[in-house]
C-alpha cells in the first residue's frame, strides 16, 4: 500500500502507467472484451468495475492535450450518438479529471483497431456491455 495511491492501481498497472510515454494509449475494457487476443500487453483487474478503475488511472495519468481527441469510448451497434448508462458514467468520470477533453465515440472496427494498437489493455470484471474506454497519455508540465 502507498499513501495517496488508489489501491486499485496494482504494482503491475502502476509500472505500466509509469513506463508509458507521451502519446501511448491504454485501453480499459469490460469483462467480455477479447483482451487476450487484442492486447500486446494485458493487465487483469478481475472483480472490479470499469469506472473505479478509470478513476484510479486518471488520478495518476495525464491525458494528452496536444491532440484534438485523446479519450475514446466504444459504441453500441455502430450508433455513436447512443449513450448507455455506463457511457454516461465514463464521461462523468473523465470530466471530473479532464474537464476540457471530450470523450469521443468510436464505432466498431475503429475502436477495435485502436485497442489493438494500444500500449496496454486493462481488463476489468465489468459486466455491462460496451463498457470500454481508451486514454492517450499526456505530459506532466514543469
Amino acid at each position: 500500500m502507498l499513501k495517496g495511491i488508489d489501491p486499485l492501481l496494482s504494482p503491475e498497472l502502476l509500472a505500466t502507467l509509469r513506463a508509458m510515454g507521451h502519446g501511448d494509449e491504454i485501453a480499459i475494457v469490460d469483462g467480455n472484451y477479447p483482451a487476450l487476443e487484442h492486447g500486446r500487453r494485458l493487465v487483469r483487474l478481475d472483480g472490479h468495475h470499469i469506472v473505479p478503475v478509470l478513476n484510479a488511472v486518471l488520478s495518476v495519468m495525464p491525458i494528452d492535450d496536444f491532440v484534438p481527441e485523446a479519450i475514446f469510448r466504444s459504441t453500441v451497434g455502430g450508433k455513436p450518438e447512443q449513450i448507455e448508462p455506463v457511457h454516461e458514467e465514463i464521461i462523468a468520470c473523465c470530466a471530473r479529471h479532464e474537464a476540457k477533453i471530450a470523450v469521443t465515440p468510436l464505432v466498431g472496427a475503429d475502436f477495435y483497431n485502436r485497442v489493438k494498437a494500444a500500449h496496454t489493455i486493462v481488463q476489468t470484471g465489468e459486466p455491462r456491455l460496451y463498457a470500454n474506454v481508451i486514454l492517450r497519455k499526456g505530459v506532466i508540465y514543469p
